[in-house]
């Protein structure tokens, strides 16, 4: 999955069915393993707003988990996959979340033989208003991509239950970061909720 279709799952997966956060860990509650942070199931799903266009009304985007495929990832609508292992939840080519959750953590992911991404656990315990509610005890995640003389840096914030709640993402030219993409988690249904 390129960083376009992470950031279009992540705008588009929030659940069509609730617009209140079920209760979540405070910020004393130990972070729990990655799993926990985005449930993946059949059925799950997540609807974002895309505010990546200053001035412009949002846009709605949505996805919706449709199958579990015989390697054990869920693939979604937009042909997104998703899988969490016991130490990573992560997509076909990258590890998004690695334990242990913990600020500073950091781990790499090769995109291809010429790029590594890699990533840092810039924050834990964080608490995160978006449309969908307040979300206590998210696990904040930066990314940063070397390519052609521009750094490419995406946040994604997840909530414990509920998955990932906060995208964005920046190009970083000249010193100078350029804003590009941000989602926030609209409405959600996962499992039962």
């Amino acid at each position: 999955m390129n960083r376009t279709s992470l950031a279009s799952l992540a705008l588009a997966s929030a659940l069509l069915a609730c617009a209140r956060a079920p209760a979540a860990p405070t910020a004393a509650a130990a972070p729990g393993a990655p799993a926990d942070y985005f449930p993946l199931a059949v059925g799950n799903a997540w609807t974002y707003l895309d505010r990546s266009s200053p001035g412009a009304a949002p846009v709605r985007r949505s996805v919706r988990v449709v199958e579990r495929d015989r390697e054990g990832y869920f693939v979604d609508d937009r042909h997104g996959a998703l899988r969490a292992d016991p130490d990573c939840l992560h997509d076909r080519t990258r590890r998004l979340l690695c334990q242990p959750l913990r600020a500073g953590h950091a781990w790499i992911s090769v995109v291809s033989a010429a790029a590594v991404e890699r990533y840092e656990i810039a924050g834990v315990g964080e608490t995160v208003a978006v449309p969908a509610g307040t979300f206590h005890g998210c696990v904040r995640v930066r990314s940063q991509l070397r390519s052609g003389g521009v750094e490419q840096v995406a946040e994604l914030t997840y909530a414990r239950g509920i998955g990932l709640v906060r995208l964005e993402t920046f190009a970083v030219v000249e010193g100078v970061a350029r804003p590009q993409v941000r989602g926030e988690l609209e409405s959600y249904r996962v499992g039962a909720r």
